[in-house]
C-alpha cells in the first residue's frame, strides 16, 4: 500500500514539473519575440513618424501572433496537468 501512495506521488511531481517546464519554457519564446517586435516598431516609427499608425496595427498583429505561442504553452501545461 505504501508503494502505491509512493508512486502516486512521484507521478503527480512528474506531472508538476513537466506542466511548470512547459509554461516556464513556453514563455521565454513569447516574451523575446514580443520585445523584439517592439523595439523594431519604435525604431521604425522613429524613422518615418508620417507611418505611425499603420507601424502601430502591424505590430499589434504581430504580437498577436506571438502571443500565441505563449497560450499553447499554456494549453498544454493544463492538459499535463488535468488530462494525464
Amino acid at each position: 500500500m505504501e508503494n502505491m501512495d509512493l508512486a502516486r506521488a512521484i507521478y503527480l511531481a512528474g506531472k508538476a514539473i513537466g506542466a511548470g517546464l512547459a509554461m516556464g519554457i513556453g514563455a521565454i519564446g513569447p516574451g523575446v519575440g514580443e520585445g523584439n517586435i517592439g523595439a523594431h516598431a519604435m525604431d521604425a516609427m522613429a524613422r518615418q513618424p508620417e507611418m505611425m499608425g499603420a507601424i502601430t496595427t502591424r505590430m499589434l498583429l504581430a504580437d498577436a501572433v506571438a502571443e500565441s505561442t505563449g497560450i499553447y504553452s499554456l494549453l498544454i501545461a493544463f492538459l499535463i496537468i488535468f488530462a494525464l
